[in-house]
């Protein structure tokens, strides 16, 4: 995936969104692709190592052999909208949202028809992958075009583990998978500074999980717990089992 095949020279690929995850995907695909940045809210593209891409404007970034959108999904149909006239003939545009159903659904209304593409969702972030991407896994979607064999392969040459999935199905899991640990880490992490001395084995994991969430930026916690069409319904699971549970112990 590293070379086209008509002139064997390097792919491209533009990076729209330089923020924490943008910054992720730039690290880890420095080695595969010539990388460009879009991104207004940066005036250089730096990773901590040193490393620095070039950094253009939307049009130029959009002509690249693959397309990454690394922005909030809220911007998704935006973005696409704005790179849309640009994308060439057999690129392949991919989301990394944590959300699939709406944002796969603007990239199939908004980009050309020529456009191959994935809706992907990395299941990991900046702070489970900070020592590397090796045997994280990553789901995919296939929307439209021919490149989601060729993308498996380059996903599983990188040590990730490749679910193949829908976008409905996808969203339908991570509403519970990511819906509860974003809802119970906000939960807990707003009752203030968690005990780290006189801790359990099972309290420290609870208390690694909220760390690693905890951070994220509220859109990442909007796209998980508003965007997901099937959040609210696992949400309203979760709290009415949870009175249940209270109202027991208050019968006491």
């Amino acid at each position: 995936m590293g070379h086209t095949i008509e002139t064997n020279r390097p792919l491209t690929l533009g990076l729209f969104g330089f923020g924490a995850f943008g910054k992720l995907v730039a690290r880890e695909l420095a080695d595969h692709f010539e990388i460009t940045v879009c991104d207004p809210a940066y005036v250089g593209a730096v990773l901590e190592d040193g490393r620095a891409f070039a950094m253009r404007d939307a049009e130029e970034t959009a002509r690249a052999d693959i397309v990454v959108l690394a922005v909030p999904v809220a911007r998704i149909a935006h973005v696409c909208q704005q790179i849309a006239p640009h994308i060439r003939v057999g690129a392949l545009v991919v989301d990394v949202g944590s959300v699939k159903t709406a944002p796969m659904g603007h990239m199939a209304k908004h980009l050309p028809r020529h456009a191959n593409i994935l809706g992907t969702h990395p299941l990991f972030g900046p702070q489970s992958a900070k020592s590397g991407i090796a045997d994280r896994k990553i789901a995919i979607c296939r929307e439209r075009g021919n490149r989601q064999r060729v993308t498996r392969r380059f996903l599983r040459s990188l040590g990730l583990e490749v679910i193949e999935t829908t976008a409905e199905a996808h969203d339908r899991e991570a509403a519970m998978v990511q819906g509860l640990t974003h809802l119970i880490a906000k939960v807990l992490n707003d009752l203030g500074p968690l005990p780290d001395q006189m801790t359990t084995v099972s309290f420290d994991l609870l208390r690694e999980a909220v760390g690693m969430v905890k951070n994220d930026p509220p859109t990442v916690l909007h796209a998980i717990e508003v965007a997901n069409p099937y959040a609210a319904e696992i949400r309203n699971a979760f709290f009415d089992r949870a009175e249940k549970i209270r109202a027991q112990f208050e019968a006491v």
